[in-house]
């Protein structure tokens, strides 16, 4: 077991919750814990155990006081030794400190179910002389509604007690304490220890519905045999994360952050998902189902998407057993058109829309980990079966074999301003109107990932032909996609296959006629925006012809059913194209409201629209294009902290999205520089990325949903998947793809600037700058200079 050292000013991460391989966590009552230490907003400042039940109170604190000599201390800044964290497993966490001198304290954080945490105090007198304590375990409360902590008994024991939101808190405590003076309600233990001996106390806090309930269940997690609980969790630990040495010990507790989190993220497979299945945070005021059951959560509570179990299959490199249960999530949804659900939840919440099209690449990706060909052979009729659902009427509107997207929440990308409806600057086009490189290159490295799949299971040629012919059409629409000028992939039309630029061509308040006469060479389409103040205001009816009178050329009704709602209004995409406007009509509108009618504008780029250097689109030339005027470029996507959303913002407000840095899209795009041989590059992004990460959990002791690519700020919801360390895209640019214990594979060379140790389960890597060394369990070593791909085994 590692023994970490890191306190005041490192990296830290200090999240515990109920760890679901040890035992079933509750989806719909979770209780998250997080340990401060000294907090600002913790008064008095110290060592605390803190949550709010998933916003069941305001705040719950537990926290303890030592005296001796009739002086007490609670505040860490102020002790001769402040805390270090040692030890960190998702459920579990040692913390080293000293609060008086000479005796030095190891404090255990555990949380054994989703109902109940407890400590484990060690202390030790390193004095010569016997020294009278007294340890305080404190507690307070502030409920929402219900009472503050009181001491009061249970079954003739002193405990402490209180109310909030129909649960009630009880704080338990071995060694017969006796109830504290104050100012804050607390158990207190007289302890005498001599020279060189040690104490040992337990505390517990459960809550239930009940005094009684709670006080069963404290009771019950303090008796728990702690020695052995700690030594199962630490053996878990050993066989599914990676043991990660680089030169700088940040990285080192970024990396084993991440992969720890990602850990806990995890709940057990429920009645409507045979599998575990994954949150997308998970911190002190998440957890609790206001309606027993779990459909309503929040959408960080309410399903698995594909990008983001693509991104936290990665993290979890020594667990690829996780890839293989989020596939059978996402399948055991399939229906007889072979429509995946998007967003599958554990309370059977569904997403209702198609699942991005990530399931053979997950599926391709867990083989070449575990080498499960019954599991590919059962899946692969279902994988294909998802595929070609793309290519239904439902999503491929014209029938030209390339389809389009039904959603923005489909994309991974929802704030994307030309799509968006919800930020004044947002454009709010329609997404099925366009057709989007980013899903035309999931589908065509879908489409490679089945023929892999077909090829390793000795499939005939036949099976797969019409795939792979589907997949040269996608091919055929990307290359049309491509901007030769900007070296950068496109929106096009998916009609007329042009890129078009935004124009107002008719404005004007209420209802009435406008006149724009303009005429196009090629058809276009337009959006109709409103602009209202009045939340209440109906939605109009736009007529939209060629010319001014209804007899001659094109008409579209637009009606009030759809006009999507907006921040600031409404707005709607005309369905069909027009190489002339005479005549806008508007009915419906109030006087002070107002019409825009411009044409629709998909010349925004974005992050996504890189996504064809994942799927091994662009030739050579193209791609060295791509990377080196965009990728590569600082006024572009090259910036300190990752690769932003958007290279250019469309709006000062837009800040917080434009240069916002989305981990998962960095990965694939990371991914895509690999595959091209830009290891360099990638290597360059990884060490941006990981600044953006440890920046955070130094400064705020947390993980974010997105980063600020100039200044590395959290952005967003805290200890979000989307912002833990880049484990996979590391192990990558490092060359390095662990198989198994006995079998490793190697590739190019170390780009990093130190030599990088992993270890996993008893294997050993060295990955030097010239030569990596393998050590397996057995003691048997090989020792590797060349650069070429290989596979060492033991």
């Amino acid at each position: 077991m590692r023994d970490w050292s890191l306190s005041f000013g490192d990296p830290l991460y200090l999240s515990i919750a109920a760890d679901a391989r040890l035992c079933k966590p509750d989806y719909v009552n979770d209780h998250i814990w997080e340990v401060e230490l000294g907090a600002a907003h913790s008064v008095p400042a110290t060592v605390s155990l803190y949550t709010t039940f998933g916003l069941r109170a305001r705040s719950m604190r537990l926290f303890l006081r030592f005296t001796e000599n009739n002086v007490a201390v609670t505040d860490p800044n102020t002790f001769p030794a402040k805390p270090s964290l040692r030890r960190f497993y998702p459920n579990f966490l040692t913390l080293d400190f000293v609060p008086l001198e000479n005796l030095p304290v190891t404090t255990e954080f555990w949380v054994p179910e989703s109902h109940a945490v407890a400590g484990r105090v060690i202390l030790t007198n390193k004095s010569n002389a016997i020294r009278q304590l007294k340890l305080e375990v404190c507690a307070a409360l502030a409920p929402l509604d219900g009472q503050s902590i009181i001491p009061t008994q249970q079954q003739l024991v002193n405990i402490l007690a209180g109310q909030t939101s129909g649960i009630a808190p009880v704080i338990f405590m071995t060694g017969g304490p006796k109830h504290g003076p104050g100012p804050q309600p607390s158990l207190i233990l007289d302890l005498e220890l001599g020279p060189g001996s040690t104490r040992q106390i337990t505390f517990a806090e459960a809550a239930l519905d009940t005094v009684a309930a709670s006080f069963e269940l404290a009771r019950h997690s303090a008796a728990r045999p702690w020695e052995a609980e700690r030594t199962r969790i630490e053996m878990l630990d050993a066989s599914q994360v990676l043991d990660i040495r680089t030169g700088d010990s940040d990285w080192d507790a970024a990396l084993s952050f991440s992969q720890k989190a990602a850990h806990g993220l995890f709940f057990s497979g429920s009645d409507h998902l045979p599998g575990p299945s994954f949150v997308h945070t998970r911190h002190i005021d998440n957890g609790f189902s206001r309606k027993g059951d779990g459909t309503d959560h929040a959408p960080s509570w309410n399903g698995q998407a594909p990008l983001e179990s693509y991104y936290i299959s990665n993290i979890l490199h020594g667990t690829p057993q996780i890839t293989k249960n989020l596939l059978l999530n996402f399948l055991s949804t399939q229906n007889e058109d072979g429509e995946v659900d998007n967003k599958p939840g554990l309370a059977a919440q569904r997403g209702k829309l198609l699942a991005a099209p990530l399931l053979a690449s997950l599926a391709w990706k867990y083989y070449q980990t575990s080498e499960d060909e019954i599991f590919l052979a059962d899946i692969f009729p279902k994988l294909v079966k998802f595929f070609w659902a793309w290519f239904s009427s439902l999503h491929d509107r014209n029938r030209d074999g390339v389809p389009e997207w039904d959603h923005i929440l489909q994309t991974g990308f929802e704030d994307n301003p030309i799509f968006d409806v919800w930020h004044p600057w947002s454009q709010g086009l329609d997404i099925s109107l366009v057709h989007s490189p980013s899903l035309e290159a999931m589908l065509y490295r879908e489409a490679q990932s089945i023929q892999k799949i077909a090829n390793q299971l000795n499939k005939p040629e036949e099976e797969t032909a019409l795939v792979i012919a589907q997949a040269e059409t996608l091919k055929t629409s990307l290359i049309a996609s491509w901007n030769a000028n900007q070296s950068f992939y496109s929106y096009c039309d998916r009609e007329t296959g042009m890129v078009s630029t935004g124009k107002i061509i008719a404005k004007k308040k209420g209802d009435g006629n406008m006149r724009p006469k303009e005429e196009f060479e090629v058809g276009v389409r337009l959006l109709v925006e409103i602009q209202t103040k009045n939340p209440a205001a109906k939605r109009p009816e736009v007529e939209i012809s060629e010319f001014f009178s209804k007899s001659k050329g094109e008409v579209e009704t637009i009606l009030g059913h759809q006009f999507q709602w907006r921040t600031g209004g409404l707005v709607a995409t005309t369905q069909k194209l027009f190489t002339r406007v005479g005549r806008v009509s508007v009915n419906g509108l109030d006087e002070k409201d107002k019409v825009i009618v411009k044409l629709i504008d998909t010349t925004g780029e974005d992050i996504t629209l890189a996504l064809p250097l994942w799927a091994g689109i662009p030739e050579k030339q193209q791609a060295n294009a791509m990377i080196g005027r965009n990728i590569s470029t600082a006024d572009r996507f090259d910036r300190p902290f990752g690769m932003p959303s958007l290279p250019l913002s469309p709006d000062p407000e837009a800040e917080p999205v434009s240069m916002s840095v989305s981990l998962p899209w960095n990965q694939l795009i990371g991914e895509g520089l690999l595959a091209y041989g830009f290891r360099a590059e990638a290597t360059r992004l990884t060490a941006h990325l990981m600044n953006a990460v440890i920046q955070n959990l130094k400064q705020n002791r947390a993980f974010y949903q997105r980063y600020h690519a100039e200044k590395g700020d959290g952005i967003g919801e805290r200890n979000s998947l989307h912002g833990f360390a880049p484990v996979g895209l590391f192990m990558q640019s490092l060359g390095v793809t662990i198989l198994s214990s006995t079998q490793v594979k190697l590739e190019g060379r170390n780009l990093f600037p130190w030599p990088v140790t992993i270890k996993y389960k008893g294997l050993t890597i060295v990955r030097g700058i010239e030569q990596t060394v393998v050590t397996f369990i057995n003691g048997e070593s090989v020792i590797v200079k060349d650069e070429q791909p290989c596979v060492v085994e033991m």
